[in-house]
């Protein structure tokens, strides 16, 4: 079974844990990039005209991907990695869905959050990713360490 970590991290926190992740499942590592990056200015949940504002209140906004190169289409499994925005994935997250075939497919939603968990996320991740099998996510710390990931994975019984 061919496994990827899939990722999106707008403030590095996200990043250092799919690396570890990747490292604790033996995956592939693949992060998810929007066309035009988030600035610091961007991610102001308190400024109701900041642009993750702006998407996260339209839940038809799909975000421009950089490109469409995961290699989904090889892996059985997929970890999908993100930061929590207002109680849910980030829309970009949705664009990642949208762009890629999943039948067959499980996927793993693993995130980072001072403390909010998935929410309606989960729900939304399992209409996006039509045909896949979509587990129960999980939040994590940034700095969770590979022994605790990997015993996450393992406890999975994915393979």
């Amino acid at each position: 079974m061919k496994t990827l970590v899939a990722y999106f991290s707008a403030s590095g926190s996200t990043a250092r844990l799919a690396n570890t992740l990747a490292a604790a499942a033996e995956a592939e590592l693949y992060e998810i990039k929007p066309a035009v990056p988030y600035e610091r200015r961007d991610l102001n949940w308190m400024d109701k005209k900041a642009r993750s504002t702006v998407e996260m209140q339209d839940k038809s906004c799909r975000p421009a991907l950089v490109d469409t190169a995961a290699p989904v289409e090889e892996a059985d499994i997929i970890f999908l990695g993100f930061p929590i925005w207002w109680y849910r994935e980030p829309s970009i997250i949705d664009s990642f869905l949208d762009a890629y075939e999943f039948s067959g497919k499980t996927i793993v939603p693993f995130f980072t959050s001072g403390g909010s968990q998935l929410g309606e996320g989960q729900e939304r991740i399992a209409a996006l990713a039509k045909g896949a099998k979509v587990l129960a996510g999980k939040r994590f710390s940034a700095r969770a360490s590979e022994r605790e990931l990997k015993s996450w994975v393992t406890g999975l019984a994915l393979k």
